[in-house]
């Protein structure tokens, strides 16, 4: 790693100039340049080169090695929400990359201080980071890599399992003789991890580990909450600072072939950033013409809703409220217009068995939103609660899965509930509906069973 070259440090300067004249607030951002090599190294880490040591980083170092190798992909940046904030440049683009990924960065950072979802996260989370590998690599020392390993595996693949929407709180642990039951029945507890922490008979070291991989999992949590979000602001504003103020005319062809590169979407697949851009573009120009409020839902005229412009200008002061109180959720709720959806030409599609091809099945733009609505919420996993730690006053662990019309897919219920017997160390029920019907799996720590609950 290496500080900026003068070249690269005036365009920092000059575009962070830009970016705060135009609003944008952010913490000190330190940038480093990197080689390639070294840009996927770090982003196999999750971003921190501080980050313990594990065999799934470098599994997915090698898919990012490969993937720049062979020409699939290429990474220009990394940000990194931290106070400061660090960000990483690859030191082989081109200077009008480096002014576009720059402007990228101050936009992320803006974004991870303003918006809501990252009000509770860990500011100094780097630091954090490399205490979390110091004690991984104590307990290795103490235990044995092997069993230090097994046990984070088995930590990481149930890492999800937390209150998305929640702020993390550290978790206070009780009196293992106590009762292993919830105070009130009707009282559900969506962070399973945090639960597993309080209550599972672990011995120290495990529990930390298990403290550790919660506290990154709910730091990971915003990001994913806000991915087309973060993603389009960052592309909003590295547009309009380029185009507005900060390219120079020999510039603008390499800038509009980078540009459209990054907004490019695949067919069969969402691009965060274009949808993302697309919504923060539309929203400031409703607002700067007042094309919202009774008034303009009540003109049922196409071409004067067209026309419409009221000369507002609104709109930056709209799109800035928006950054702030909004996640990826409630924005494509709130502002996928049905103009949108078809200026995008967004549409629902399934797979049809009879001829063995994807086909278009709906382009309602209520269907559209659902459909994305539900991939979103929750990340699109299934919600499993604890219910009842003590089941049937054995000391059993019963979840429940609340259903939203899809049913669970057996084989990842059966190891999700066979990684959490093993922390458990008793039997662990899940509790959800199969075509219907009310059943009751079961994992006691030898064999799965299924019955009516």
């Amino acid at each position: 790693m290496e500080r900026l070259k003068k070249d690269i440090e005036k365009i920092r300067a000059e575009v962070e100039a830009i970016a705060k004249a135009y609003g944008l607030d952010f913490f000190e951002t330190i940038f480093e340049l990197v080689s390639a090599g070294e840009l996927n190294e770090i982003a196999s880490y999750g971003g921190f080169p501080t980050r313990y040591p594990h065999w799934r980083f470098g599994m997915d170092y090698d898919h990012l090695s490969k993937g720049y190798t062979y020409g699939f992909q290429k990474i220009y940046e990394l940000v990194i929400n931290n106070d400061p904030c660090y960000a990483y440049l690859m030191s082989t683009n081109t200077l009008t990359d480096q002014k576009l990924v720059i402007a990228h960065v101050f936009a992320h950072c803006d974004f991870f201080k303003n918006n809501y979802a990252f009000q509770n996260t860990n500011r100094k989370m780097m630091d954090e980071m490399a205490n979390h590998a110091s004690r991984i690599r104590y307990y290795i020392e103490q235990f044995g890599e092997e069993e230090v390993e097994s046990f984070l595996d088995l930590c990481l693949s149930i890492e999800n399992l937390m209150s998305v929407y929640d702020p993390y709180v550290f978790p206070k642990y009780r009196d293992q003789n106590t009762e292993n039951k919830i105070p009130k029945t009707n009282q559900k507890v969506s962070d399973i991890l945090g639960f597993l922490i309080d209550k599972a008979p672990l011995p120290d070291w495990q529990r930390e580990i298990l403290i550790m991989v919660r506290e990154e999992s709910y730091y990971f949590s915003p990001q994913r909450q806000t991915k087309i979000m973060n993603e389009g602001w960052a592309s909003f504003w590295h547009s309009k600072i380029l185009t507005e103020k900060a390219l120079k005319d020999k510039e603008v062809i390499d800038f509009a072939d980078h540009h459209a590169g990054t907004l490019a979407t695949q067919p069969g697949s969402l691009n965060p950033y274009k949808l993302g851009i697309e919504i923060f573009r539309d929203i400031e120009d409703r607002w700067n013409k007042g094309k919202f409020g009774s008034e303009y839902e009540a003109c049922d005229h196409l071409y004067e809703k067209k026309k419409w412009d009221q000369k507002l200008g609104k709109g930056l002061e709209k799109i800035f409220e928006v950054r702030k109180i909004f996640n990826d959720v409630t924005f494509i709720d709130e502002f996928l217009t049905e103009e949108l959806c078809e200026k995008l030409k967004l549409f629902v599609y399934a797979y049809n068995k009879r001829n063995g091809t994807y086909e278009i099945v709906d382009r309602d733009t209520q269907k559209v939103k659902a459909k994305l609505l539900a991939s979103l919420t929750h990340f699109g996993d299934p919600v499993i609660v604890v219910k009842e730690g003590n089941f049937e006053g054995q000391g059993a662990l019963l979840l429940a899965h609340e259903h939203e019309g899809v049913d669970l897919k057996i084989s990842d219920a059966k190891e999700t509930l066979e990684r959490i017997q093993k922390i458990w160390k008793k039997p662990v029920y899940l509790e959800t509906l199969l075509n219907g019907e009310h059943r009751l799996l079961v994992y006691d720590g030898k064999e799965h069973l299924e019955k009516a609950a």
